[in-house]
């Protein structure tokens, strides 16, 4: 459903370019993936300049453009990050000491301004917030939902691996009950283009949610209890070890990253 797609990703939309599409990224083996992700945060963590920053987002965005996946998706997506963003971030803007861009805003307390280091300091934190969001729904949207099951299940302690596992898989009963509710809310009338004005019938149509929610997991366990379920789901997929040559690049990716940290932020001399 578009509405509930538009600025949250959607499991359903991801597992069918994951499952349904083929291209350089989805050919790459989901380890490697996995250490890219992990040398992706070491980076942006590491990083402090916001040349470098955003460039390691200029290369992600280049590896999803070259994925085939779409960019009109990712600007909507980019609405939930981009709030958690501006409501860290754009406070600091305003309290980093430098020079002031433009005028000064009069506060009973004080005058507030945004400086320029403020602004570097609020594109550093975008990028780094962004380039590992980016990379991660490519990741997901390559790798096929039977490898990222297998991998769940080798990297997550039991029982977290089972609750992840049947979480994902009760996503998509609990968005198609909320589209349900949504469409019967439309057909008798119902605006929800505006959230205050209708904040009832919004709390009435996610209350409805977590009953269907709960009553829907009842059963679900009731069935899987009767079919011997007995806390494990059993995984018939299996994803090999990397070849050599992805291994390198992931060993590459490490060692820069950690020679640059090592050299540019602690001054470590060789």
């Amino acid at each position: 459903m578009t509405t509930l797609s538009n600025h949250v990703p959607d499991p359903r939309l991801i597992t069918a370019f994951a499952e349904r599409r083929e291209g350089p990224l989805h050919r790459v083996n989901p380890w490697t993936k996995v250490g890219i992700v992990g040398a992706l945060v070491l980076a942006v963590t590491v990083a402090d300049r916001l040349v470098l920053l955003a460039g390691l987002y200029g290369a992600v965005l280049l590896v999803y453009g070259i994925s085939g996946l779409p960019f009109g998706r990712l600007v909507g997506w980019y609405t939930l990050p981009l709030l958690f963003i501006v409501s860290v971030a754009g406070p600091l803007a305003f309290l980093e000491p430098g020079t002031p861009v433009g005028g000064a805003l009069a506060t009973p307390v004080s005058e507030l301004s945004v400086t320029w280091a403020g602004l570097a300091l609020f594109g550093e934190l975008t990028f780094r917030s962004l380039t590992v969001v980016t990379f991660t729904l490519t990741a997901s949207m390559t790798t096929k939902y039977t490898d990222v099951a297998y991998m769940l299940g080798r990297l997550l302690p039991r029982p977290i691996d089972q609750i992840a596992l049947l979480t994902y898989r009760f996503t998509f009963v609990m968005i198609e009950t909320l589209e349900d509710l949504v469409k019967a809310a439309l057909s008798r009338g119902a605006n929800l283009s505006e959230f205050w004005s209708n904040k009832r019938l919004y709390g009435r149509i996610l209350g409805m949610t977590m009953l269907s929610a709960i009553e829907g997991s009842e059963r679900l366990v009731k069935s899987m209890e009767s079919r011997g379920y007995n806390g494990d789901i059993t995984l018939y997929g299996d994803v090999p070890r990397p070849p050599l040559s992805e291994l390198a690049v992931v060993v590459g990716a490490y060692v820069a990253v950690v020679g640059y940290g090592a050299v540019a932020v602690y001054g470590v001399t060789v």
